[in-house]
């Protein structure tokens, strides 16, 4: 799986240069950036990134305040500051930071950031097929519906909600992506987009796209289309090989 960044960062060109040494990464997949603590935390919700490169300093609501209030959080992202003084060092580690970046960013010391961040992201093994959830629980609205799992075929992001669409219906939810690919996880579930996840015993085929991304077509009369981002290609063809 990709990791997916965000930026969180007032000044343009240190956006830019940042945005840029990211592109380097191989496994990397760089979201919207944002340009102030407030735009940020609205942000995260919308896109749940793994990893905020996040500067210290930023009108309506600094850095270390943002991320006081992203720690808060149940679903929180990995955190790096960027800033152009020492002095912040001390506050920024005490916040449990991954790293500490001083502007301009040095390449070498990027490399040397973005391996913390594999390490910190490397999490435990699905559960085997034998401890599957027989059945999930989702809450719609203000009731409480049971699911098969298996017959979920995709999940799609919409705004602040997550439609969960089965063989024969479809559902909204509150629970973010990341929490129903986690429920998931004994299943054959792909995140192919920031955007979608999908039950990979449901896909016909893939047809190139363009820069390297694909489409995925899904069973059925209907033929339905899920973009595959060309950071998540590579992965999902080994996946689609072991399935």
């Amino acid at each position: 799986m990709p990791i997916r960044i965000m930026i969180a960062e007032d000044e343009r060109l240190a956006r830019e240069e940042l945005s840029y040494l990211l592109q380097q990464e191989e496994d990397v997949e760089l979201l919207p950036c944002a340009t102030n603590g407030r735009e940020l935390l609205e942000m995260v919700d919308e896109h749940e990134p793994d990893v905020v490169f996040l500067d210290m300093k930023m009108p309506e609501l600094e850095g270390a305040q943002a991320a006081r209030m992203l720690a808060a959080r149940k679903t929180q992202p990995l955190i790096v500051f960027c800033t152009a003084y020492e002095a912040f060092a001390v506050d920024a580690f005490k916040l449990n930071a991954v790293d500490y970046l001083l502007k301009p960013t040095e390449p070498k010391r990027l490399v040397e950031t973005m391996q913390r961040i594999r390490e910190r992201l490397v999490k435990p093994k699905p559960e085997p097929a034998t401890a599957k959830r027989s059945k999930l629980l989702v809450e719609e609205n203000s009731r409480l519906v049971v699911i098969d799992p298996a017959t979920i075929v995709y999940a799609v992001r919409e705004e602040r909600l997550v439609r969960i669409i089965t063989q024969s219906d479809a559902y909204s939810t509150r629970m973010t992506l990341t929490q129903l690919a986690d429920k998931l996880s004994g299943y054959d579930f792909f995140r192919t987009h920031k955007s979608y996840l999908v039950n990979l015993n449901y896909v016909s085929e893939l047809e190139p796209w363009f820069n390297g991304a694909y489409n995925l077509l899904l069973k059925g009369e209907a033929k339905t289309r899920i973009p595959v981002s060309r950071t998540s290609a590579k992965d999902l063809l080994k996946r689609l090989e072991e399935t």
